[in-house]
């Protein structure tokens, strides 16, 4: 029952912890005292050493941790055309923290030309021997944050416009990592795991926008990025319902978008978080279509306490009674640093715990 191709049965969903050099370094660039290209060579330095630790571990599929970004979705959207950073009068309410006050704004026609993070995959591709996965947030990032987005009205007088163009510049950029070389990229879609979530949906109503249109919308999008890939490529989506310094933004079953999961969605697996009761029960995996894959995200990267085998065994027969065990895989529920702040545990139990994925899958999967 092991896996050959992506998803792997021990997986992960991609962001590690920054460490000490790297936070020092990026501090460091942002008040002038180092160069670009000094900062870029720790970057190199410590993506290095976790690919080695990633692969030592007995991953699969590898990633840069994300240590180029300070966000999981911004850092992508800024590099789109059309669209620049915004700094907003407040950040986004998590359970008792709010996030830095950092957004963006389209302000021309979107497109997509080129990125730096073509050239970050092929780092990660070029210093791997095993699969090397890159991530990038799902169109919805760039809409769905619960506080209207800043859109220059002269560019798109209509919302239909908007998501036209955000679709095509998505399919080029998938497009362009495919021809970089890439066959296994992770679309992170929190905004359609947040629809599960009941003061989410409220909050879009608020603002003048339908939840169930919505749904359909960022589903649709997400099949445009995918609709000109190789026959030989990936595309997962990562579903949670925020991370940000240990804490969430929302909470609610997979029941309210089952429907658009594994009915409209075209995507070959699904990374879902399900490390605690906010997420819900396995219910929904019973629509699982034949063919796909979905990894069971029951290890928190939210706290460092590391799950016990037989809990984790546990709930992945769970899951078997409603999706083919052949069907499921193993990872966290989701990355350990969506942010460069990362989240509350230690280097030392982020690498437990994806020894113990590992292990889990190994034992269960063989």
């Amino acid at each position: 029952m092991k896996r050959t191709k992506p998803p792997f049965r021990a997986d992960h969903v991609g962001s590690l912890l920054r460490p000490a050099a790297l936070k020092e370094a990026r501090a460091r660039r942002a008040t002038g005292e180092i160069s670009a290209a000094d900062l870029k060579t720790v970057e190199d330095r410590e993506i290095e050493r976790i690919i080695r630790k990633q692969e030592e571990v007995g991953l699969q599929s590898v990633t840069d941790g994300e240590f180029r970004r300070s966000w999981w979705h911004l850092d992508f959207l800024w590099g789109l055309d059309g669209v620049e950073k915004h700094v907003m009068d407040t950040g986004i309410a998590f359970a008792g923290v709010n996030t830095r006050a950092e957004g963006l704004k389209v302000t021309g026609k979107i497109g997509f030309s080129s990125h730096p993070m073509i050239e970050h995959f092929k780092f990660v591709a070029a210093h791997t021997k095993v699969t090397p996965k890159i991530t990038i947030p799902a169109p919805s990032a760039a809409y769905g944050r619960p506080m209207p987005t800043p859109i220059d009205k002269q560019a798109y007088p209509e919302l239909d416009g908007f998501f036209h163009d955000l679709g095509q510049a998505y399919g080029r950029a998938v497009r362009a990592f495919a021809d970089a070389g890439c066959r296994y990229l992770q679309l992170d879609e929190v905004f359609i795991a947040m629809l599960c979530d009941e003061k989410y949906r409220q909050q879009m109503r608020d603002r003048g926008d339908d939840p169930e249109r919505l749904g359909e919308i960022y589903g649709d999008l997400i099949n445009v990025a995918m609709s000109d890939i190789p026959a030989d490529m990936t595309i997962t989506m990562h579903m949670c319902r925020g991370n940000y310094k240990s804490t969430f933004m929302g909470a609610g079953g997979y029941e309210a978008v089952q429907e658009i999961l594994f009915n409209k969605i075209n995507v070959h697996g699904y990374f879902m978080e399900y490390d605690d009761a906010r997420s819900g029960g396995f219910e929904p995996l019973r629509m699982l279509p034949k063919g796909k894959q979905v990894v069971l995200g029951i290890v928190t990267t939210k706290t460092g306490r590391l799950e016990s085998k037989d809990d984790l065994k546990r709930r992945i027969e769970e899951a078997a009674r409603y999706a083919p065990l052949d069907q499921l895989c193993l990872s966290g529920q989701c990355g350990f640093a969506s942010t460069e702040e990362g989240n509350v545990l230690t280097e030392d139990e982020q690498w437990a715990k994806l020894a113990r994925i590992v292990e889990v899958a190994e034992e269960v999967w063989g």
